[in-house]
Parts: structure tokens; C-alpha cells; sequence
């Protein structure tokens, strides 16, 4: 973009009486004057502009503008007569009153000083971005006149900004309108009309009715703002904050192609990217994870057209790639990170932002077009903590994202049409393709939505959240999927996957109050499989985690065999080939798509609870589960009894599978070196002597990951007799211990645990397991080694962890479920050990 220096437009007005300001001229003090989008935007160029933060320049009609349009027309009597006897509850009467009052306002014409403020002040944006005047003065006849309609007028993005819009505990974003590829001083004052009209949408007008605002108390500010020709690239929303859990320190950046309305408002399933904070601003590459939308149309300038703009198809090779690079992703989180600190700073509080970015296709720049401040997460207690369960089970109609943490249940009501929101009833669960702010009237009454289209980002997701609605968004089939009249459960509490149910599902929902919680000695640790719960789980008081497996990342992210990424060319299995190549159609080399879900599987755990310590289990598949993967039958033995087999440390350095822990080695130096997540401690399971502890290490070694270099622990997993018997040798080899009672329950009292005739004989309370396991903890801490226990057995027995306390063990981790009560219950135990010792 091409643009002159700024000079201040001359007046000896008082800037609270002018009726046009230069975004340079404002800041986010001025919300009264310019309204909240335009306080920001100047904001951002005043201050965050030195600090490389690009954002497109503009102008803005003042408060003072609108308020003298209304006052020279008598516009403010009819407005507040026809609001009189306005019930927002009534949809019919909301829009009769909409209507009248959005024509009283377009019937009106503009004043001629604000329409000559406005003209002179885009002329002046013009000659700022397109100094070309000498240019066309060149030509004569024709080829001057097309010159100058072609870069004469500067193409703007014309948005309404309310004076009382984007409050910490208010949204008002998308209440009124916005115009884009806006040309010439008549288009743009006519848009600027409209804007001002829309401070009347139906939506506007109820919203503001819902959150107690006087309708003429809020003023209508105008921004008027160079485009970023998006349309030739890509735009997208970020939040500075983890949307669904409140999580503080990653950043969620969605991107899809063309310009950003179709984001916003729900009409695309665009890409998703999460960020983590802290080790970005260390220099650090942490892209957590990278979600492929769907992308299917991208909004452009019509060209040629009677509208402003108008959505086409995107082609299927652009579909099936990201819409920006890693290195776009981390300028973009960089940037969230520094607007959010700068917000934070100005307001003395941690102060998330929801951001708008979009890229120039022509220059390749990004910019920011939009910042306001996150109006659900950053409202909500921190000091209580709720959390819904599902009781039972039911057939899914539909997937898609979850948008909140909550279950919701109802009859639905499938509606596709605005027009026909009258026939919503409250408590109802909405089912449509996707909404804007013209459904918010019925949204409010809703007990859960459903959409077709959509990512976290848009409109659907955003007002749900406000709402504190469960919303599932981006089904693809749900309008048809679901039936109007059917009973459905809406679940949002099983990870970033919401699922619709058919039926009435039982649920409980639990609330903990996290005030003055007592903190043992015994370090209280958390077992955690999916990571799309972890950002949510890392609310729970806890030490960090005990038990990361790689096993749900592996069958449920990956789902292929690593061997059979290795040497996918040579596949028997034509099906199989067929199905590795649609998972991983974005990597030439198909092992690299084994390490990057991987790496990001482990790192948004050990983000989540960063910087605590992340134990990370590596694999543990048993030949029979490994076959099961996509390609594995191909490259796994058949056992008679794979749970004493082929399994953990014997894999590692076996010449049939070394190949395949190689790329497990390369994800943990992806998450510990490039993303910089150094909490992570890998832990070697089922390693049966001192000997293999130490091939496996020399194998790691030989991988990057060499033990004590960038404080690299390594652990293992105390589950087998010999692990006990041994200890002391075992802790010559490794750093730390945790104790798997599963294993170690059955070994010692020498039954399969996945067998139903003797699994009553199954119990860690078992006299022999007991001295197993105290054996274990004296020998090791006599080491001058940690030992911990991740196993079921305590989750499950609270007095099972009163012995472990007892035995002194060093840290206990648990489901996520058990750890505020078996918290409280250790406590106890070490206040009376402590009582006893006085």
C-alpha cells in the first residue's frame, strides 16, 4: 500500500464538536466520541503501529455528526414515540419498529456540512494511498477518464461503530452494518447513510433493550477505512485467549479465503490454528495445532457487478491447503500478544482481545482491521469451576465443533429462513444453517444451537458463548440430520468435538468453589489423554501431569500405523493407501504427518500446564492394538498374548519398529526445541531390566534426545515385578519413577486384567501388591529418586492413596474426576500423619 504522511485536517473546532476525525487523531479513550471499533483502530495506530503492528488508516464521523443529523431533522421525538410501546419479546413488533425507525433515518437526507466533511475527508484518504493525479493528468480523453476511475477513488471499508460498542461485559459487534469495496464520495456517503440507519437493526435494537442501554444514550460513529485486498488472499478472527476454556496462554487464529465477512458471520468452516503464548514471545515456534476448514466460497470485489461484493467457489486444491503459512500464524499470534499486552496495560487487566486480521493479496502484507476486547471469558469467576458429565449414551446424528463446555438438551426446531423465527419456542434447541445478528431475538430463548456452517469464530459461536448457550457449529448435515420435534442432547463436554444425541440424555453438572484449597506435601498430579481437554483440565489445582499417553493421539489423530507412513509406496493394501492418502494429502513425505500431530497432541498438553512437568508416556500399543491402526496388519507379528509381548521399551530398539520410535523421538524434539516446551519428561514403559533402560536411552540419544542436554529427564514406568525388585539398579538409568498398578497388579498376582473370569481376583489392595509397591517407593527415594503413581488404583480407593501417603510416595496422579476430592482427602491424611509425629 502506497500512502503520503499524515497531516491533521484544519479546524478551530474542539475535537468533541468536529464532525469528522482521522483515526491518528483518536485513541481508546475516545469511545464516547468515535465509538469502540474507531477508539481501537486509532488506538492501535498511535500506539502499536511503532511496534510493527500494521493497521490499514481511515476516518471516522464523530458522535457530534450523527447527534446533529437527528437534531437538525427532529429525528429523536418520532424515534422515542415510535419505541414506546416496543416489546423486544414480540418478533413482530420488534420489526415493525425496526423498519419505521430504519426508514425515518434513510428518508432523511444528510446535512450538507456533514456530507461535505465526509467528501473532503475521502478525498483526502484518496490522495494519502494514490497520489496519482500527475499520472492521469498525462493522458487526455478516455485513457485519462479511466485512469482516474480506476485510481482516483480508494476502495474502503465503510463500518458502523457504536459510541457504547465493545465493552469488557458487552458485545456489540455486528449489531450494525458494514459495506465493503466501497468507491467514490457519493458511495461512500450513502453508505455511511446506511450505517447510520442500522443503529435501528432489529438486532441492535433488542440487544440494546437486553443489556439495559438507552436507545439515545448510543451515538452511531462511521468508520471509513482503506481495504486490504483479502479478497486475493486471505482474512480470518483471533482471540488472545483460548475461547472455549478461558485458557490464557494460547491464541486461536482462524483464516479462510476473501475478504472476512464470510468468517464473521458463520458462512465458512475456516482453518483453525492454536498458538502458545509464552514461548512465542521467547522466540519459539509453537504452533499447538492446525485444523483444515472446509472453505468452500471466498467473498471477492464484483468486479463488474451490480453489488459491492459477491461469494465464489473455491477450487479443490486450494480447499485441501491451509489459507496461511506457519510463519503468517506466528506474526498473527505475535501481534495478539501484543495488542492484548497493551489493552491489559491501559486497562490495569488482563484484558483478552477478539481481533480481525486480514492479508493483501497484492502486497502479501497482513493487517489488522479490527480489535476489541473478549467480552465471555474474561467476565466469568475465576474462582469457581464447573464442569458437565454425560451420564449416558445415545446415537449421534451430528458432529462438529463445541463451542463452550456445556450439555444442553431440548426439542428442535429446525428453521432455515429469518423470516420464520416466530415460530421458535423458548427452550427449544435451534437447528438452521448458520446465523447472523438477525436471529439474536430468538437465540436468547434457545436451550442449545446447532448450525451447519461455521468455526468457533463466528456469529453462532459468539453469541452462544455470550449467552452461555452450548452451541455446536460447522455440522455440514445437521438441518437434515435432525428432525423439528425430535429430543436431542446437546454435548459440548467431551473435548473440542461437540456431538448432538438423539434422546434426553441424563447429565450432572458440578460446580466447585476453588477458594482456599488446602496444598499437600504429596504433589497432586493429573492423568490426561485427549489434549483437546487440556487447555480446560489445566483449571483444575493440580501439580501438572503424571500421565500423558501417546496412545489417544496415535489411534484417534494419526490412526495410521507408523510404519505404514514410512513405507507407504510399498502397501499391499490399495484401500488403506487410499485412506493414509486422504489423512495426510498435505505432506509429500508421509511420516512427517506422524511427528506433526504428534508433537502437537503432547504440546498442547504440556502447554496447558506449562511450566509444570508433563510426564509423556511413550507408546505403548501391544501388537494386537498396533494391527489395528490403519496399514499396521502389515507390519505386526500375531502373538498368543501380546499384554506380555512385544510392547513398550522392546520396541524401541528393535530393528523391525527402530525406524518408527525414531519419528516418536523427532516429536518430542519438535515440542521440547522448536516450540520450547521443556516441561516435558518422556517415561519408558514395560522395560523390563536395567540393560534395555539403557538401549533404549542410547536409541534416543541417537535420535536428538540425549539425556540431561536442555535438561532432558527421562523416566519409567515402575509396573513390572522386576522394576521393584531392581530399583535400585533401574535408578542408576533413569531420573524418576511412576508406578503403574495396573500392570503391576496383574503381574504380581499373575492374572490378565482384560480377562472376565478372574477379574474379581483383580484389586491393588491386594496384601502382595501393597508390599510391591512400598518396596518400590522405599528403594527408590533410599535412591535419591522421584516416584510417583499414575495408575487407576487411586482414583478409584481413596484409602489406597492414604497408604500411598503414608509410604511417603512423592506425587500422586489421578483422573481428572478424583483430584479435587482425593486432594482434600490426602490433605487430611498428612495432617494427621503430622498430628501423630507431634
Amino acid at each position: 500500500m502506497t500512502l503520503t504522511s499524515f497531516q491533521a485536517t484544519a479546524s478551530n473546532e474542539s475535537r468533541d464538536h468536529r464532525f469528522v476525525l482521522w483515526f491518528e487523531e483518536v485513541g481508546i479513550d475516545d469511545i464516547p466520541l468515535v465509538g469502540g471499533k474507531n477508539a481501537s483502530l486509532g488506538e492501535m495506530i498511535r500506539e502499536l503501529l511503532p511496534k510493527g503492528v500494521n493497521v490499514p488508516l481511515g476516518f471516522a464521523t464523530t458522535a457530534a455528526a450523527f447527534r446533529f443529523f437527528l437534531a437538525g431533522a427532529g429525528l429523536e421525538p418520532q424515534l422515542r414515540q415510535l419505541f414506546a410501546d416496543l416489546d423486544v419479546e414480540d418478533v413482530a413488533n420488534l420489526r415493525e419498529r425496526g423498519q419505521q425507525a430504519r426508514n425515518l433515518v434513510l428518508n432523511t437526507p444528510f446535512p450538507v456540512e456533514l456530507e461535505t466533511a465526509i467528501a473532503e475527508a475521502y478525498q483526502q484518504l484518496c490522495d494519502r494511498y494514490q497520489p496519482v493525479a500527475s499520472v492521469c493528468d498525462r493522458l487526455s480523453g478516455l485513457d485519462r477518464d479511466r485512469c482516474q476511475r480506476q485510481f482516483g477513488s480508494v476502495d474502503v471499508a465503510v463500518r458502523s461503530s457504536a459510541t457504547a460498542e465493545d465493552l469488557p461485559d458487552a458485545s456489540f459487534a455486528g449489531q450494525q452494518e458494514t459495506y465493503l469495496n466501497v468507491r467514490g464520495v457519493q458511495a461512500v456517503i450513502q453508505a455511511c447513510h446506511r450505517c447510520f440507519a442500522s443503529l435501528f437493526t432489529d438486532r441492535a435494537i433488542s440487544y440494546r433493550q437486553i443489556k439495559g442501554f438507552d436507545h439515545f444514550e448510543v451515538a452511531l460513529s462511521v468508520g471509513v477505512q482503506k481495504m486490504v485486498r483479502s479478497d486475493l488472499a486471505a482474512s480470518g478472527v483471533m482471540f488472545s485467549i483460548d475461547t472455549e476454556t478461558g485458557f490464557r496462554n494460547a491464541a486461536l487464529v482462524t483464516a479462510a479465503y476473501g475478504l472476512g465477512e464470510n468468517v464473521v458471520q458463520g458462512a465458512v468452516n475456516p482453518d483453525e490454528f492454536f498458538v502458545f503464548k509464552p514461548t512465542l514471545q521467547q522466540g519459539y515456534r509453537p504452533i499447538l495445532d492446525k485444523r483444515l476448514g472446509s472453505k468452500e466460497i471466498r467473498m471477492v470485489y464484483d468486479e463488474g457487478g451490480s453489488k459491492l461484493t459477491k461469494n465464489v467457489s473455491v477450487a479443490e486444491s486450494d480447499r485441501r491447503r491451509f489459507a496461511i503459512n506457519d510463519d503468517e500464524v506466528l506474526q498473527l499470534a505475535q501481534w495478539a500478544c501484543i495488542i492484548e499486552d497493551h489493552y491489559s496495560a491501559k486497562r490495569d487487566c488482563f484484558t483478552p482481545m477478539d481481533i480481525e486480521w486480514a492479508k493483501d493479496g497484492l502486497s502479501s502484507e497482513l493487517f489488522i482491521v479490527q480489535a476489541r476486547p473478549e467480552t465471555v471469558q474474561s467476565q466469568r469467576a475465576s474462582n469457581l469451576l464447573r464442569s458437565y458429565q454425560l451420564q449416558g449414551s445415545g446415537p449421534v446424528l451430528v458432529e462438529g465443533r463445541a463451542v463452550g463446555e456445556m450439555i444442553g438438551q431440548g426439542t428442535a426446531r429446525v428453521i432455515l429462513d429469518v423470516h420464520h423465527i416466530a415460530d421458535f419456542q423458548a427452550g427449544e434447541v435451534l437447528v438452521t444453517n448458520r446465523t447472523d445478528p438477525d436471529w439474536e431475538p430468538i437465540m436468547k430463548k434457545a436451550s442449545a444451537i446447532v448450525t451447519n456452517q461455521g468455526g468457533r469464530t463466528c456469529h453462532a459461536a459468539i453469541i452462544a458463548r455470550e449467552m452461555g448457550i452450548p452451541a455446536i457449529v460447522g455440522c455440514g448435515t445437521a438441518t437434515t440430520a435432525i428432525a423439528t420435534g425430535t429430543d436431542v442432547t446437546v454435548s459440548c463436554a467431551e473435548g473440542d468435538q461437540g456431538r448432538v444425541y438423539a434422546g434426553l440424555l441424563p447429565f450432572e453438572v458440578q460446580k466447585t468453589v476453588l477458594d482456599d484449597l488446602p496444598r499437600p506435601r504429596t504433589q497432586i498430579l493429573m492423568n490426561v489423554g485427549n489434549p483437546e481437554e487440556a487447555f480446560g483440565l489445566a483449571a483444575i489445582p493440580c501439580d501438572g501431569v503424571g500421565l500423558a499417553r501417546l496412545e489417544f493421539i496415535i489411534a484417534n489423530h494419526i490412526q495410521a500405523h507408523p510404519l505404514a507412513l514410512l513405507h507407504f509406496d510399498q502397501l499391499d493394501d490399495l484401500l488403506v493407501q487410499a485412506k493414509i492418502a486422504e489423512l495426510t494429502v498435505n505432506y509429500d513425505r508421509k511420516a512427517d504427518f506422524f511427528v506433526d500431530k504428534l508433537a502437537q497432541g503432547i504440546g498442547r498438553i504440556a502447554a496447558a500446564f506449562w511450566p509444570k512437568p508433563v510426564i509423556v508416556r511413550l507408546s505403548d500399543f501391544k501388537s494386537n492394538e498396533y494391527a489395528n491402526l490403519l496399514g499396521g496388519r502389515q507390519f505386526e507379528p500375531r502373538e498368543e498374548n501380546p499384554m506380555i509381548g512385544w510392547r513398550g521399551a522392546s520396541r524401541y530398539y528393535d530393528p523391525q519398529y527402530r525406524e518408527a520410535f525414531a519419528l516418536e523421538c523427532q516429536a518430542f524434539r519438535q515440542v521440547r526445541e522448536a516450540m520450547g516446551l521443556t516441561n516435558v519428561i518422556p517415561m519408558v514403559p514395560f522395560c523390563r531390566t536395567p540393560e534395555e533402560g539403557r538401549r533404549v536411552l542410547a536409541e534416543m540419544e541417537a535420535n536428538g534426545l540425549k539425556r540431561g542436554e536442555n535438561g532432558l529427564q527421562v523416566y519409567v514406568m515402575c509396573e513390572l515385578p522386576s522394576n521393584v525388585i531392581c530399583a535400585d539398579a533401574f535408578s542408576e538409568v533413569f531420573d524418576g519413577f511412576s508406578i503403574g498398578s495396573n500392570d503391576l497388579t496383574q503381574l504380581t498376582l499373575g492374572l490378565d486384567r482384560d480377562s472376565a473370569l478372574v477379574a474379581a481376583l483383580f484389586d491393588e489392595r491386594n496384601l502382595a501388591v501393597k508390599r510391591m509397591v512400598a518396596q518400590a517407593i522405599q528403594t527408590v527415594k533410599a535412591s535419591g529418586r522421584k516416584i510417583g503413581i499414575c495408575g487407576q488404583a487411586p482414583s478409584d480407593y481413596p484409602e489406597f492413596a492414604a497408604f500411598l501417603v503414608e509410604q511417603g510416595i512423592d506425587s500422586i496422579s489421578l483422573n481428572p474426576d478424583s483430584v479435587l476430592k482425593t486432594l482434600l482427602a490426602i490433605a487430611e491424611v498428612e495432617a494427621h500423619l503430622a498430628a501423630g509425629r507431634d
